[in-house]
């Protein structure tokens, strides 16, 4: 009997596997991981540091124990370069591997932007262990930080590494953090709880070059400001990896496109977590991962199922001000109403119908996300 096969060992890989071993123990699975196959939780990548845990300390289970606990074949360290659709079966390092159904669970890449300067390849970017690791032990003889971004990896940095002392400058290109999440009223309470920790922060602007200097890099910005800092932290965004699915014949937009059933374009071959795209959205984010998880399991278990997401309020770990929001399109039609303010602020998104389609809560506020997601209207 040929095994299912999971293609990755984040989040999206093991939630599967943990809920398709709670209904079936029987069922072969075989996990390939291009790392070491460790479990560890990513999110912690970005608040990690002030915690003083290195990258070994982040380490939940290792692959062996994970591999021994599930029931599952484990190949680490293994690179596949192509799908063989017609024939079912994985070109990798590790030889040929058949599958029975195939899952991408894939993740996404750091975005970079391309800069010119001879520093621009000591540009820094977070998103494994194996890169926490680099980024601490650059940490250990710095002490000024630059970090492109002031999205919710670029906050979280930001609030993590100015608690430890260091002088953080966040440069972005937008008016305020976390504009891709909420408006400017809930993005800006951030500004002074972070400032007041130590972070400079610099919008309307981007990095266009990094040089070498006689201490640390010299950073000239598209306003003409350059400034110094002995490391540059990327935290602009993820790209979801999409190019295996595509070089295969999949259909790919954002990222691998699926249906409810996180089905793509062959019905053998699914996709979950940052390199899906479910209906029109990429939702790179935890509770869509586990909901999105869960109703997978149950699909490959034979079931009739699908996913339906539920309210998921993504949580913003900046300790100096925590935030929660449930995000709302872009496109979305309705407007944003302040519900209440003091330390904080609480906002929902209403549709034409004056239902709250998506809400922001920062500071004493944020601790009422579970309350308030229950009034949401999916």
């Amino acid at each position: 009997m040929k095994p299912i096969v999971v293609l990755g060992s984040g989040l999206a890989g093991y939630t599967l596997v943990r809920e398709l071993r709670k209904l079936n123990r029987e069922i072969p699975i075989t996990l390939i991981s291009r790392d070491s196959g460790d479990y560890y939780s990513k999110p912690m990548l970005s608040n990690a540091f002030a915690q003083g845990k290195d990258a070994a300390s982040l380490v939940l289970t290792t692959a062996a124990e994970m591999a021994a606990k599930l029931g599952i074949t484990l190949l680490a360290k293994c690179e596949v370069s192509a799908i063989d659709r017609t024939n079912k079966a994985l070109d990798t390092t590790s030889g040929l591997i058949e599958y029975d159904r195939l899952v991408l669970a894939l993740g996404a890449d750091p975005m970079r932007i391309p800069l010119p300067g001879d520093a621009a390849d000591a540009v820094l970017s977070v998103n494994d262990l194996s890169d926490y690791a680099q980024l601490r032990e650059r940490l250990a003889t710095a002490k000024s930080i630059v970090i492109m971004g002031a999205g919710l990896i670029g906050c979280e940095f930001a609030n993590d590494l100015a608690v430890e002392g260091y002088t953080v400058s966040v440069i972005d290109p937008g008016p305020y953090p976390l504009a891709s999440l909420m408006p400017e009223q809930a993005g800006g309470q951030l500004l002074k709880p972070l400032a007041d920790l130590g972070v400079a922060w610099r919008f309307g602007t981007a990095v266009q070059r990094v040089d070498k200097a006689l201490s640390g890099y010299a950073l000239t910005l598209t306003d003409g400001t350059v400034i110094h800092a002995d490391l540059v932290l990327s935290a602009i965004g993820l790209r979801p990896r999409i190019q295996l699915a595509r070089e295969a014949g999949l259909e790919v937009n954002r990222g691998i496109v699926v249906n409810e059933r996180l089905q793509s374009t062959d019905q053998s071959v699914f996709a979950l977590g940052d390199c899906a795209e479910i209906d029109g959205k990429v939702l790179p984010f935890v509770l869509p991962i586990m909901h999105a998880g869960r109703a997978l399991a149950k699909v490959l278990n034979g079931d009739d199922a699908q996913v339906d997401f539920p309210a998921m309020p993504v949580v913003v770990k900046t300790p100096a001000h925590p935030v929660a929001v449930s995000p709302v399109a872009r496109d979305a039609l309705g407007s944003w109403q302040t519900l209440a303010t003091g330390n904080g602020i609480s906002m929902g998104f209403f549709d034409p119908q004056d239902r709250m389609t998506g809400f922001v809560l920062t500071g004493v506020y944020a601790g009422e996300r579970n309350e308030m997601a229950k009034k949401i209207n999916i």
